[in-house]
């Protein structure tokens, strides 16, 4: 067994690798919602799939969606997503999917009490369209007719995009997840250091922290840097610069906050001239609900205030509100059990990172397996696994599998059906 774990781990870091060549911009990993790259990566991954003996479709939404039978139409949806930010590395997401396809290509055919599904999204990480999760959105039934008319950069909306892609906005309500899938795992790397800081290969995850993300633009009056005195200046960016601080005072002074300012735009944009104006990106997570709408009150009542004392003008527009998800606690220690079962003590985590679990938690049990991250590296090209934490990862997994009749209470079974996409 530890001999085809170790090939299996490296068929999927591989695989991994072999992906990351599917790229809007030679030279770095960066393939969004339904672009050409986009649509390349599927097709590799629906072939890899269909040799699995999987039945692949694509979803209204672009999902790609696999079914591998089982003695009844009760299953598992395993997945994750297959998009990137710019400049990505390469186990982001996709980690999650080939790790699926290596459980199920580790059951050489063996058809268990349930099926499993196996989910590769269309998007989660929001560079296109400035909007997360599109992909498992669409499972739940909350791609609705005003998100459709969002546009991109391009001032292209999102059903002209489907359409482009040659799929059917109309056929949306057929994505979401029939009443047949009894839960969801993904496996994702951390994206942090906390397992590497205490030397764990794998941790479960219990919670996902909830996100608040809001644009808050500072208007002054753009002068010359030259021949404006400073005091009498309404200088945005000064004013920005000083909410910059309040917004890391009031994350360092909240247990359990972060809160980053990431994206700043500056007009005119000229380094002699005094800005008129800038927008600034807020993005605050918190497991609590209440401590982050409280921390997202004050920081904007503070651009008010600081903006008001400097002669500025605010204007603050929320972009997300999403709500912090408990993982399902059965479905959790189903996940403790497998992973104690090949003798590792996993590390009970909460998510800073928003993934795809928290949409499908909506609808049915979830949780998460994080396998480390070294360095804590994410979203940038050195992002890597160790291979020893993929092994330790599909033996896990396979034992969950195991497992995981129980948890549904079979056999208990109904009669086989088709996927419902």
């Amino acid at each position: 067994m530890l001999v085809e774990m170790r090939e299996q781990a490296d068929k999927v870091i591989a695989r991994c690798r072999y992906l990351a060549q599917f790229t809007e911009e030679p030279g770095q990993i960066k393939r969004t919602f339904l672009s050409p790259a986009m649509r390349e990566c599927m097709q590799t991954v629906q072939g890899w799939m269909e040799a699995a003996g999987i039945q692949v479709v694509t979803d209204a939404a672009g999902n790609l969606r696999g079914r591998y039978p089982g003695a009844s139409s009760t299953s598992l949806m395993i997945g994750s997503h297959l998009d990137t930010v710019p400049n990505s590395g390469a186990f982001d997401g996709v980690l999650g999917v080939m790790m699926g396809l290596a459980l199920i290509e580790a059951l050489e055919g063996e058809k268990l009490p349930f099926a499993i599904e196996l989910a590769g999204f269309s998007e989660e990480e929001g560079v296109r369209y400035s909007l997360p999760f599109i992909g498992s959105r669409a499972l739940v039934g909350r791609l609705d007719a005003e998100l459709l008319e969002t546009k991109d950069g391009d001032g292209i909306s999102l059903a002209r995009a489907l359409t482009s892609f040659g799929l059917d906005p109309s056929r949306l309500d057929r994505c979401v997840l029939s009443d047949d899938v009894a839960a969801y795992l993904e496996f994702h790397i951390e994206q942090g250091a906390l397992l590497e800081s205490e030397d764990k290969s794998l941790g479960v995850v219990q919670a996902i922290a909830g996100q608040s993300r809001a644009e808050i633009t500072f208007a002054g009056r753009a002068r010359h840097a030259g021949t404006t005195p400073m005091r009498l200046r309404n200088d945005a960016v000064a004013g920005a610069a000083e909410w910059i601080s309040e917004v890391e005072r009031v994350a360092l002074t909240t247990p359990g906050m972060v809160a980053t300012v990431g994206d700043l735009r500056t007009h005119p944009g000229a380094g002699n001239v005094v800005a008129g104006q800038l927008r600034a990106s807020l993005d605050v997570r918190h497991g609590e609900d209440a401590v982050r709408h409280q921390a997202v009150d004050h920081l904007l009542a503070e651009a008010a205030s600081i903006a008001k004392r400097r002669g500025l003008a605010t204007v603050s527009k929320m972009l997300m509100d999403q709500p912090a998800v408990t993982m399902d606690a059965r479905l959790c220690r189903l996940a403790q059990d497998a992973i104690r079962g090949i003798g590792i003590e996993p590390l009970s985590m909460v998510s800073g990172a928003g993934h795809d679990a928290m949409i499908l938690a909506e609808r049915v049990p979830s949780t998460m397996i994080f396998l480390r991250s070294p360095g804590g590296i994410s979203h940038h090209p050195e992002e890597s696994v160790r291979a020893e934490d993929v092994r330790n990862a599909l033996a896990a997994g396979l034992a969950f599998l195991r497992n995981f009749d129980s948890y549904c209470a079979l056999p208990i079974l109904k009669e086989q059906s088709t996927p419902h996409v």
